[in-house]
């Protein structure tokens, strides 16, 4: 965009991200800190994510509202080598900033919950499920994220019955969210002595992580837990007590299970937020089927609706069904080059 298109641009975003009132909400929570009683309340721990969330975007407001300042004035003042270098910068960030507004959901901020399974077609299914594990796990990588294996499942001759990662990252779930849905290949079959041509399907389910204060409140007369031990690798057990935990929510029917940590404690404190996160992702799309509706368009089931096809035989095609983007770079791709997918259905939400 032109330099003078790009300063509007600029201080638009800069009016709508309501910079002064974040500031002044982080002289509010700086000022209840000081308090000697502070961390003696419930929700010290959500107060002070929020201020250092807040104090990150101001600071990256502040370098967006500088950078424009100086344009203006090497604009002004003709010195072109300088406007260039410098729109070139401030166009860079003004797109990350611009990106963080439209991320602007309940649960946007939140870290998130990935989780892949594999459709039906047994050890084709299984092996297609692990191949997107390893996609995402090298996503995370090239963006630089804290992430962690929560659970992975080994199918009996090749690929993952189940994989789950906890990506402790800002707007992670904002990010992420659009991922949730079924992906489907298309390949030689490396499991057939014909190559014959196989469709595999995997299904990806992202869930904001939740802190355990938060508005999702469960009764203890809804739960019912169910404790086992947790086997290892070879089939040797994980410790000598009844660690892994089954949890499940009487009233929607939803069970998760948890069986990487090695206290049933941490299992049960683990289940609780996975518990949590999936009844916050049915209320999250509740609300939005009822715009939807409101809207006057119909909203399928994500399991039913394939949203990206990933297409190594006869040809090369990676292409998101919602976005239309596409891609021939499909060994890339599967290396974990996704923010052309990621990035354009942020957009194409918002939009």
């Amino acid at each position: 965009m032109d330099q003078d298109t790009l300063i509007a641009n600029c201080r638009k975003l800069l009016l709508d991200s309501k910079l002064i009132e974040k500031k002044a909400e982080i002289g509010i929570i700086e000022k209840e800190s000081e308090r000697e009683d502070f961390w003696q309340t419930e929700d010290s721990r959500t107060k002070m994510q929020l201020l250092s969330a807040l104090q990150k975007e101001v600071k990256s407001l502040e370098v967006l509202e500088k950078l424009c300042d100086d344009l203006e004035a090497a604009i002004e003042l003709e010195l072109s080598e300088d406007s260039e270098r410098i729109a070139k910068n401030l166009e860079k960030i003004f797109k990350e900033a611009e990106l963080k507004q439209y991320l602007s959901g309940k649960y946007d901020r939140s870290y998130a919950i990935l989780s892949i399974h594999p459709g039906q077609g047994g050890t084709e299914a299984m092996d297609w499920a692990e191949m997107m594990k390893r996609m995402y796990q090298r996503y995370f990588e090239r963006k630089g994220w804290k992430y962690r294996f929560v659970s992975e499942i080994r199918g009996e001759d090749a690929g993952i019955k189940e994989a789950v990662f906890e990506i402790e990252e800002e707007y992670a779930y904002g990010y992420l969210k659009g991922e949730q849905g079924t992906h489907r290949l298309v390949r030689q079959s490396p499991f057939n002595a014909d190559s014959l041509r196989q469709t595999s399907f995997a299904l990806v389910e992202v869930l904001p992580l939740l802190d355990q204060q938060n508005d999702i409140e469960i009764k203890d007369s809804d739960l019912e837990w169910n404790f086992t031990r947790a086997g290892g690798a070879g089939g040797q057990s994980v410790n000598k007590t009844s660690s892994a935990v089954e949890l499940t929510h009487v009233p929607s029917n939803i069970t998760v299970k948890c069986r990487e940590e090695r206290s049933q404690i941490q299992n049960r404190e683990r289940a609780i937020k996975m518990l949590k996160a999936k009844l916050a992702k049915i209320e999250e799309e509740r609300l939005e089927n009822e715009l939807q509706s409101a809207k006057g368009q119909h909203q399928n089931a994500s399991w039913g609706t394939q949203i990206r096809n990933y297409v190594l035989h006869p040809y090369q095609l990676v292409k998101d069904t919602r976005t239309q983007v596409e891609t021939s770079q499909s060994s890339s791709v599967l290396d974990g080059d996704l923010d052309q997918f990621v990035l354009s259905f942020i957009h194409y939400g918002k939009n």
